[in-house]
């Protein structure tokens, strides 16, 4: 009887032991952002060039507490910007509160007066206004504004209404009224109405757009479409009892839309020319009018539905015809939200980024004549973006990915473009993401330098020939590795072709212990409109708190995301289940080949929004391979989301292509386990589309968890949410109990 008391008491203790390790584990991963984060040095600055000049100031964490810099870029000299200690003193005086002057905490910093003056806020809307050569500081209180409801960012513009247009230079103003367009003689008072064909079905917009000359004015014709009502109920609303209801628009793929057709109207001779161009009943939308500084003509964007044709058009003079400039084609999608143009005006030409050859790469357009244009940049490697176009000299500032052989083609370089010749020279040549601040006048610039596996440097370089001109800061991380911190690993294997490099990290916990074996936890976010691993150093990349619970976690660009080829890209079009999972496979298999401790009999899965979408349908399209997911406020069925984020990759018209990819409609395929985690107030992704993903299962009989987060929109769940995941892993992907969260605090075992 002895032997088994002392047994049982044994087992007891080791229950105990093991319940108190992971609520120590729980522990672990709530504090470790701030416990590292307070270990990191002379990281993660964010220079502010002063108005013109050549100054810029940033705020650099160091030993001593935070340090605020100035630098003057001509003479290459940095200085403390303000003694810190009259200014504690003169907050201390001004609010009461205790201030400590090596953590100020200022907020929202910015120099005035040719950085004579700093500007800032405390806690709260409060600006205090600090003169160091005098030590002294006022404070102007917040100005009361009324409240106003933000308009929703799926909000139709049936663009009814606006206050009059005044003409530039004063003499008319354009108004709408009952859906004819009309100007006003300010001087006078007379009306003199412009058109006479519209009506409530078909009206005039009221936003309008004058020529520089103030001779004539662009109205688009406004044919509006019903519009789709997003409904979602406030069962717990924090001001009364019962529950209440909003109301937001939210319009779906294959949902009718709007039709705008630009007329120009020439008012003192009472002309109305109605612009002719291509299919404009098929256009997604009609943006961009713009008139030539000239007023010779003006331009507008045409979007056709499905997103395969975008046309530049221009109209000259009274011609009715729109004119194509640039008519950009794709047999797959265009990527609509990342074009760029810059017009040249002084020259008549246009800058426009196209992936035409199935790279994207800049081309010089003859901006009023139908000719080819000249290519600017080319080869296997992407202009991500313009930042600076110099007229004067026919330079351009660009960042570009890809170039350099051998490393991670997602880093970011910058680079100085000479138009005329092609010269095409590297300003920031290191092996490394680099995120710059360009001076007014385009003549330096910061770069803050670094990898996800490399801590920053920050310089001051020419952006003439990026030679370094002072170092600004160097990060020190020895802190936080004496603590005990662990470094990402940037890995990289072949793609499910075989050929193509897959990039991404492994974050491994801080005790990890080579001899043992951890489930592999991938963190998914799969939206083709970016890539998403990290390329920047930060002291918690990925989820480094979620792998402190014991599992080793990845993130991963699989193809079908941006940033890479168009072909790279183009897996996702009409398939978006697809979600880059055969390179995600390939990557885990190779990372585990190359590090055994990596347990891939044990692989969860979790994301949110597409990402939620992406973390379902692995359970679902790749059972054998991953077995636990968590899925947050997922676009399950692309026939149920927003149009704008699903009609660019999913085509239009809405087809059997998209029942293929729904995991409603495959709810039945679900393997593993897995839990959904809705907020019930989701205005960006129909509520609707996690509840029927769980009427769907529920009518297969299959087994899941499902969290409902009242007055919760569209969230990963907060802290709340955060714990719930941790444990659906920590359950079903290490086997443990986890804790009596009901009894945080349970008394010890005694009587044995």
């Amino acid at each position: 009887m002895k032997t088994t008391r002392a047994i049982l008491a044994l087992l007891l203790i080791a229950i105990t032991a093991t319940a108190q390790d992971i609520r120590d584990k729980y522990r672990d991963a709530d504090t470790y952002r701030q416990k590292y984060a307070d270990a990191y040095l002379h990281g993660d600055i964010n220079p502010t060039w002063i108005d013109t000049s050549h100054l810029f100031h940033y705020a650099v964490k160091t030993a001593n507490g935070t340090e605020y810099i100035i630098v003057d870029a001509d003479r290459r000299l940095k200085r403390q910007a303000f003694d810190p200690v009259p200014l504690a003193r003169a907050i201390a005086r001004l609010t009461g509160a205790t201030v400590d002057p090596s953590h100020l905490a200022l907020q929202n910093l910015a120099y005035t007066a040719g950085g004579t003056l700093l500007t800032f806020n405390l806690r709260g809307d409060t600006t205090y206004t600090y003169d160091p050569r005098r030590q002294r500081l006022t404070a102007t209180p917040p100005v009361p504004r009324p409240f106003r409801r933000p308009a929703h960012w799926g909000k139709v513009d049936t663009e009814e209404s606006a206050p009059p247009v005044p003409s530039p230079d004063g003499a008319l103003e354009a108004f709408t009224r009952e859906g004819n367009l009309y100007a006003r003689h300010v001087a006078t008072g007379r009306v003199t109405q412009l058109s006479h064909d519209g009506s409530p079905g078909e009206y005039y917009s009221a936003r309008v757009t004058w020529s520089p000359d103030s001779r004539a004015l662009v109205a688009c014709k406004y044919r509006p479409a019903w519009t789709r009502t997003l409904r979602t109920i406030v069962a717990a609303p924090a001001d009364r009892l019962q529950p209440t209801i909003e109301e937001i628009d939210y319009i779906k793929p294959g949902d009718a839309l709007p039709v705008r057709r630009p007329v120009l109207f020439i008012p003192a001779e009472g002309k109305q020319i109605n612009i002719l161009f291509d299919d404009p009943d098929q256009q997604f939308s009609i943006t961009n009018i713009a008139w030539h500084p000239a007023s010779t003509s003006f331009t507008f964007d045409y979007n056709r539905r499905g997103h395969q044709q975008y046309i530049l058009y221009r109209v000259t003079g009274a011609d009715p015809r729109a004119r194509p400039v640039v008519d950009e084609r794709s047999a797959t999608f265009i990527h609509y939200d990342r074009l760029y143009r810059h017009h040249l005006r002084a020259t008549g030409e246009l800058l426009w980024i196209s992936e035409r050859d199935g790279w994207r790469h800049l081309y010089l357009y003859n901006d009023t004549l139908p000719a080819a244009p000249r290519r600017l940049t080319s080869g296997e490697w992407i202009v991500k973006r313009v930042l600076d176009v110099d007229e004067v000299n026919r330079v351009i500032l660009l960042v570009a990915c890809g170039r350099d052989p051998g490393e991670d083609p997602y880093l970011e370089k910058i680079y100085r473009l000479e138009i005329d010749t092609g010269n095409l020279l590297c300003l920031t040549p290191e092996n490394g993401n680099h995120r710059v601040t360009l001076s007014a006048d385009r003549r330096y610039f910061t770069d803050s330098w670094s990898r996800v596996d490399l801590p920053p440097v920050a310089l001051l370089r020419s952006a003439t020939d990026g030679a370094t001109l002072l170092t600004l800061e160097r990060a020190d991380i020895s802190r936080a590795l004496a603590a005990g911190w662990r470094a990402p690993e940037v890995f990289t294997a072949k793609g499910r072709d075989g050929r193509t490099d897959i990039w991404g990290v492994i974050v491994r916990p801080v005790d990890f212990d080579p001899a043992k074996k951890y489930p592999v936890i991938e963190y998914i976010y799969a939206g083709p409109h970016d890539s998403f691993v990290p390329k920047n150093f930060t002291i918690a990349p990925v989820d480094s708190p979620l792998a402190q619970l014991g599992f080793i976690v990845v993130q991963i660009d699989g193809m079908g995301t941006a940033n890479r080829s168009k072909a790279f890209h183009d897996v996702c079009w009409k398939n978006l289940k697809d979600a880059g999972f055969p390179d995600r496979v390939a990557w885990i298999q190779a990372a585990a080949a190359a590090h055994p401790e990596m347990d891939i009999s044990r692989v969860g899965i979790h994301g949110t929004s597409a990402g939620g979408q992406n973390a379902m349908g692995a359970l679902l399209f790749h059972p054998d391979f991953y077995k636990v997911a968590v899925a947050s406020r997922g676009c399950h069925d692309n026939r149920v989301d927003k149009i704008w984020w699903n009609g660019q990759r999913m085509g239009y018209p809405v087809g059997a292509h998209h029942a293929e990819c729904s995991n409603v409609v495959n709810a039945h395929l679900l393997r593993g386990r897995l839990l959904l985690i809705l907020g019930e107030l989701d205005d960006n992704v129909d509520p609707s589309s996690t509840v029927q993903v769980v009427d769907a299962l529920v009518k297969a009989n299959k087994e899941f968890d499902y969290l409902l987060l009242p007055n919760q929109r569209h969230t990963s769940g907060g802290f709340y949410g955060e714990r719930k995941r941790r444990d659906f892993f920590v359950r079903h992907l290490l086997g443990l109990q986890t804790p009596d969260w009901n009894n945080p605090d349970p008394p010890a075992i005694t009587g044995m």
